[in-house]
């Protein structure tokens, strides 16, 4: 067999005893005798040094563990965010080649550190490139006493990439975070545990890479509305009027304002028709992560958007939500069954926004996913995230409150 992928989780680490007994169970559980790549994640209350030099004492030195911090995990039969949550991926291929690289530097700049991760990779991309992936710390800063977080910026991120990679191959990826408190994240480099990291991903070989977003937001009056101040990432008017006040009085009460990430509003930009049918592919949305302690302005996930932009204020649709993971993961596996290709697994990448004790609700949209791969069989792993990235409207972007789904196939 060409590709074996083999996956493990657990809702609470502590009882299964440890990250080995967690890597095992994944090589067995495929009959693995020769893996090619550990992906790890484990919620943010595992000590992260200890979860991964046990993976490395039984792999031994040379078998690349990449991953991180993550909020929650995912397989075909396994969903949890629980405190003590962790999940590992084991895949073997003679088909797929990955390269991985990384950067210590994200911190101090964002787009300088992409632009030097990208020189590492020079020699490595070719026509077989089929993926770039990252994984990247969300945080630039965890939230301090009443002071919101400040995060890593994707927007900034990308843009470094780009200036090193051909248009053609899709970036995808996810900025880790280990709890809903914004507390510190790590990632899993390969071969060391760091914070502050760029990770870079590059999948080649004998396979194709198919990716669906799914969505979840709509517009809450359908009104456009124009930013009049913004520094960075904080939202300063909108219409010429004070964010805040304007929040106010449209939800008729301050209460939104306790909120960490701001539950029910997102802003949203629409790239498609401005006053056609709705369609959620058409829109990037920012998550709004708090209110600033002066009540001044309102802190945006990403500091992408500019005055002058017109903008929609969208709602999160728990319902909306669900039907679009379960339009899109089938949508995906049609796509690649009319193709004619061999599903090899998936990769589902989930906003820690859209859990369902999260958002209050009895269903979880990750199952409409689970069932789609479930029922053709294909392997899947799964994390919870800050951010997610993914090719939307012919570039890659940052995204907000999404679920990217990556099925890697075998090319014919």
């Amino acid at each position: 067999m060409a590709t074996k992928v083999g996956v493990s989780c657990t809702d609470d680490l502590l009882k299964v005893g440890s990250s080995k007994y967690l890597l095992e169970s994944a090589i067995s559980s495929a009959c693995i005798d020769n893996p090619s790549v550990v992906f790890a994640f484990a919620s943010g209350s595992i000590d992260p040094t200890t979860f991964f030099e046990e993976i490395r004492e039984a792999l031994g030195p040379y078998i690349p563990i990449v991953g991180g911090s993550a909020i929650g995990v995912m397989s075909n039969s396994f969903l949890s965010y629980r405190k003590n949550c962790a999940g590992i991926l084991v895949l073997q291929s003679d088909i797929m080649n990955l390269t991985i690289k990384c950067d210590s530097g994200l911190n101090f700049c964002e787009e300088k550190a992409a632009e030097r991760l990208m020189k590492k990779f020079i020699t490595d991309i070719d026509f077989e490139t089929k993926l770039f992936m990252i994984l990247y710390d969300s945080l630039k800063q965890p939230k301090i006493n009443n002071l919101p977080p400040i995060m890593n910026s994707s927007f900034h991120l990308l843009k470094g990439i780009k200036k090193n990679l051909n248009t053609g191959v899709p970036v995808c990826g996810a900025g880790l975070i280990g709890d809903y408190e914004f507390s510190s994240a790590y990632q899993f480099c390969g071969d060391h545990v760091g914070m502050g990291h760029l990770i870079g991903i590059l999948f080649r070989g004998k396979i194709k890479t198919y990716y669906r977003i799914m969505h979840g937001c709509t517009p809450l009056d359908g009104i456009y509305r124009k930013i009049t101040k913004i520094e960075g990432p904080i939202l300063y008017e909108i219409d010429g009027k004070p964010v805040v006040q304007m929040i106010n009085e449209l939800l008729g009460d301050e209460d939104w304002q306790k909120e960490n990430p701001v539950d029910f509003l997102t802003i949203g930009v629409n790239y498609g028709e401005r006053y056609g049918p709705y369609d959620e592919e058409a829109y990037v949305n920012r998550l709004i992560i708090g209110v600033t302690p002066d009540k001044k302005g309102v802190l945006l996930f990403e500091p992408d958007l500019e005055e002058g932009m017109e903008i929609q204020l969208m709602t999160r649709d728990s319902e909306r939500m669900v039907e679009s993971a379960k339009k899109n993961a089938n949508v995906l596996l049609s796509s690649i069954l009319q193709n004619g290709e061999i599903p090899l697994f998936g990769i589902y990448i989930d906003c820690a926004g859209r859990a369902a004790e999260y958002l209050k609700i009895d269903v979880e949209e990750a199952w409409e996913v689970q069932k789609v791969l479930n029922a053709h069989n294909v392997p899947l792993f799964g994390f919870y995230s800050g951010v997610e990235i993914a090719p939307l409207l012919g570039e890659s972007r940052g995204l907000d409150w999404t679920g990217v789904l990556i099925i890697f196939t075998e090319e014919r």
